[in-house]
């Protein structure tokens, strides 16, 4: 690919031996980064009355045009790159990418950079071109890498060759963690997604970076450069594009990775690209050092050796294609660009994108109808020449070439509206990082084409336009990378802090919204009594912020200790796993177990900033806090100790509750004449335990179990939900929970007021024999139908299940039914042998027995069924004969 019409010019050596420009002094200075190769060349460009000077990459170009301004003037330097011309009328001076050099123009001097990009497959058959053809009138220089040296001498003959040694030394210090990078430092990524993710974490753990990546435009790629060598930021990250003549104060470089995507494939660094990345590190005679970082691997010892001596394999051959073309017809231009090289050393290099842009349009009919001449098959592969910034991988690129190809040929220029629509669609400055990159690949296309003077109208009026939408462009992708990489605040404070001496002269203060702020940054919170750090600023210097964080903490903790002692009692809680105290929701002290079980100990938690005093006074107003909290809570157990204080026979049960925690699991039996004197104390004695009902509340729950869990020095247990009357066993095992009054009842945990209030009701029900099971009972447990069963066999409450009817019996099944419990037997043997007297037989014939009905059998062979023993004629049959008697 090109920038420029491809032909014989002034500056080729297409020249007789006997012209003097021909005997001019062709010069190549070969060696390594930082030799002053480029700063030379720029000093002999201008001691030449013209010169022409192409650079490798556009932002290098754009660079070097504004210093050779500053020497010269602006009306005699130009610049000239596919995308961006300036050409004063009196230029002398000509600043340019390799690709768009002008040929045609004569010049004393010429010189080429980074020579040895020859050898690039993609680009290399460009400075092939240039190395065998370019010429200054009195002096040619090349510029490159030792590698090159056999091919420029077989190549290039009579060429003078010299080697520059490097300013400084580069050495390797091996692996580094990415966050214990010095300072001064550039990681080299080579894809976008790990320049953005190492990017990321540079800004958390040392407040930002600047990002330098190919696709960025000279002027975005200026500002954020700007933004290290201004030393806003101590680190840059970047992609291989670094390697190629930027220099900055880099002191050391690290590799993120050692393989790159070459447009074909994932292929390892070559050892000289390697050294050409880490040959950033060091400026002048600073020396500079290289190493990895992250997930990358060591680098092989031959490889570091290579890169410490600048010993490296030497190029073995170039890439080429031919500059001699044939703009007869499409065809006659494919096969002279397709021409094998013409002598060894040289070889074919990766098919460009212009030249599979030209098969394309060769093919297609309606273009081979208008190219019938040479000049418009000329002008159709200046249009195949556009560069493909965009890379969409698709068709797009094919059908603007086209488009800009019909429209000059038919037109005899480009359309302003078409222009206007095509700047239009880009000069849009929102969006994110990703999206202001796509357009401003776009505006780039777009400014190539308005820097064809022959191709629209009112050229000077386009490329305006265009600059300036890329400038928005520009300006708005620097904000955005600076936003999202740098951190200005975290910055300078991490400076401060390599500044300082242990951290001791850093200015730290508490906010009045308890903020924790060292040198102006926030830095955590003070939390209850502590420092809570903000995660934000976990770096490598977190120690000494810390240190100075609490160095502002300890002339706020007096403060705060008399806001605790002074606080109202809203002011404490319980944390929610029931082990600690707290304050402000911030925990100060831990629960411990004690043989008062409603009076745990008070620990107040470890603190630097607490004296012995303070503890105690904050210990003091906790106990207070909490002995109110239970006397509150548990109001009714209180009272009733109170109740029973000079009653010994009462005294003793109360005391078991205390103890317990107002529920008394087992123990001995009660006599029924202290039942009814225990009853208006609200302490129930059932068959399961002695409890007071009222402590089974939520609120009274949780206390006990906060009370429970501390005396055991154990966590909180998972207490059932608010409002439930039963839960699964298999989802709530931990056996706490039955000294806490929910005991295991078959299937589930019952509350134990629950369970005592229904095996009462039960038994009640069944005093007199037995009745059928009340309705409502699955939920009011919350429970299936087929769990009551279980349930009340765990409570001791004999069920008779419903028995099935026989095949000779008709009429609906007996219900499950409530059996006589052995109470209810002893009174029905009783009153059976007391029915035998006449004196009862009146009563017994009031008494309702609750029964079964069954439905009578039908008849057989002329004989009446017998009864069912336990079926309601049976029962009638029985009540028949009690009052005959």
């Amino acid at each position: 690919m090109t920038g420029v019409p491809t032909g014989a010019g002034p500056l080729r050596a297409a020249r007789r031996a006997s012209d003097p420009a021909v005997a001019s002094r062709v010069r190549a200075v070969l060696g390594p980064t930082n030799t002053g190769k480029t700063h030379l060349a720029i000093e002999r460009l201008l001691a030449h009355s013209s010169g022409v000077i192409g650079f490798p990459l556009r932002l290098l170009a754009r660079e070097n045009y504004e210093r050779m301004v500053a020497a010269k003037g602006a009306g005699a330097v130009a610049l000239i790159t596919g995308e961006e011309k300036i050409i004063p009328p009196g230029a002398r001076w000509f600043s340019c990418t390799v690709e768009a050099m002008p040929l045609d123009r004569l010049a004393e001097f010429v010189a080429v950079d980074e020579i040895q990009l020859c050898a690039d497959p993609d680009r290399g058959h460009v400075f092939t071109d240039r190395l065998l053809h370019a010429r200054g009138l009195v002096e040619t220089m090349f510029l490159g890498a030792e590698t090159i040296r056999p091919l420029l001498r077989r190549l290039v003959p009579g060429v003078e060759i010299e080697s520059r040694p490097r300013l400084s030394q580069l050495a390797h210090i091996g692996a580094s963690k990415l966050t214990r990078l010095p300072p001064r430092s550039a990681i080299v990524a080579f894809s976008a997604t790990e320049v953005y993710a190492i990017a990321e974490l540079i800004r958390r753990r040392r407040g930002g970076c600047a990002v330098v990546m190919g696709q960025l435009s000279p002027r975005t790629r200026n500002a954020q450069v700007a933004l290290y060598q201004d030393r806003e930021v101590d680190y840059l990250v970047a992609t291989d594009a670094i390697g190629m003549g930027l220099n900055m104060d880099v002191n050391h470089v690290a590799f993120a990775g050692l393989s790159k995507f070459d447009g074909s494939r994932a292929r390892p660094l070559t050892s000289a690209e390697i050294a050409q990345i880490a040959g950033r590190a060091g400026r002048g005679m600073r020396d500079g050092t290289f190493g990895t970082t992250g997930t990358c691997p060591a680098l092989p010892d031959e490889v570091t050796e290579a890169v410490e001596t600048h010993r490296f394999d030497p190029i073995e051959r170039l890439f080429w294609r031919s500059s001699a073309l044939d703009f007869t017809s499409p065809e006659a231009l494919l096969a002279s660009l397709n021409r094998p090289p013409p002598t060894y050393g040289l070889t074919a290099g990766n098919e460009a994108s212009d030249l599979l842009t030209l098969s394309s349009l060769s093919a297609i009919p309606d273009i081979r109808s208008l190219t019938r001449s040479s000049g418009a098959t000329r002008l159709l592969w200046e249009a195949c020449q556009i560069p493909d910034f965009r890379k969409l991988g698709d068709e797009t690129h094919t059908r603007l070439c086209a488009r800009i190809f019909t429209h000059v040929i038919r037109d005899g220029h480009v359309p302003a509206a078409w222009m206007e629509s095509q700047i239009a669609a880009f000069a849009r400055p929102d969006g994110d990082i990703d999206s202001l990159m796509h357009r401003l690949s776009g505006i780039r296309v777009c400014s190539y084409i308005a820097a064809r003077r022959d191709w629209v109208r009112n050229a000077e009026h386009w490329q305006a336009r265009a600059r300036d939408v890329e400038d928005q462009l520009s300006d708005a992708l620097h904000e955005r990378l600076t936003a999202r990489f740098v951190d200005r605040r975290a910055a300078s404070l991490i400076r401060r802090l390599d500044e300082s001496s242990g951290g001791d002269d850093l200015l730290s203060a508490v906010t009045t919204q308890g903020e924790v702020v060292v040198e102006g940054h926030p830095v955590g919170r003070v939390a209850g009594l502590d420092l809570a750090p903000d995660p934000e600023y976990d770096h490598p210097d977190r120690r000494l912020l810390l240190r100075a964080a609490r160095r502002a903490l300890r002339a706020e903790i007096p403060r705060r200790v008399h806001s605790l002692t002074t606080a109202g009692d809203d002011a404490f809680d319980i944390s929610p796993d029931g082990r600690c105290l707290l304050w402000d929701a911030a925990p100060i002290a831990r629960l411990r177990g004690s043989d008062d079980l409603l009076r745990p100990r008070i620990d107040v938690l470890d603190n630097a900033f607490l004296d012995g005093a303070q503890r105690e006074r904050i210990r003091a107003r906790l106990a207070a806090w909490l002995d109110r909290q239970v006397q509150d809570i548990m109001a009714p157990l209180f009272a009733a100790r109170a109740a029973v204080e000079h009653d010994p026979a009462l005294r003793g049960i109360v005391h078991r509750l205390m103890e317990q925690g107002g529920v008394a699991i087992g123990g001995d039996p009660v006599a029924p004449v202290l039942r009814g004197r225990l009853k208006p104390l609200g302490i129930r004695v059932g068959r399961h335990a002695i409890l007071m009902p009222g402590l089974l509340r939520p609120a009274a729950m949780r206390l006990r179990a906060v009370l429970m869990a501390a005396r055991a020095g154990r966590p909180l247990p998972d207490l059932p939900p608010v409002g439930a009357v039963s839960v699964p066993v298999d989802t709530h095992r931990d056996p706490m929970l039955t000294r806490m009054g929910w005991i295991v009842a078959g299937p589930v945990r019952l509350r134990l007021d629950i369970a005592e209030k229904l095996s009462a009701e039960l038994r009640w029900r069944a005093r007199n024999g037995p009745v059928p099971l009340p309705d409502g009972l699955p939920s009011r447990l919350g429970v299936r139908p087929e769990a009551v069963a279980a349930i009340l066999k765990a409570l001791d409450v004999p069920v008779r299940a419903a028995r099935p009817l026989k095949a000779c019996e008709y009429g609906p099944a007996a219900p499950p039914m409530l059996a006589a419990t052995p109470e209810a037997r002893r009174r029905q043997r009783h009153q059976n042998r007391a029915s035998a007297a006449p004196a009862r037989a009146p009563e017994m014939a009031d008494e309702v027995i609750p029964v079964a009905i069954v439905a009578r059998p039908r008849a057989t062979s002329g004989r009446r069924a017998p009864p069912i023993p336990d079926g309601p004629f049976a029962v009638l049959a029985t009540l028949k004969k009690r009052q005959s008697s």
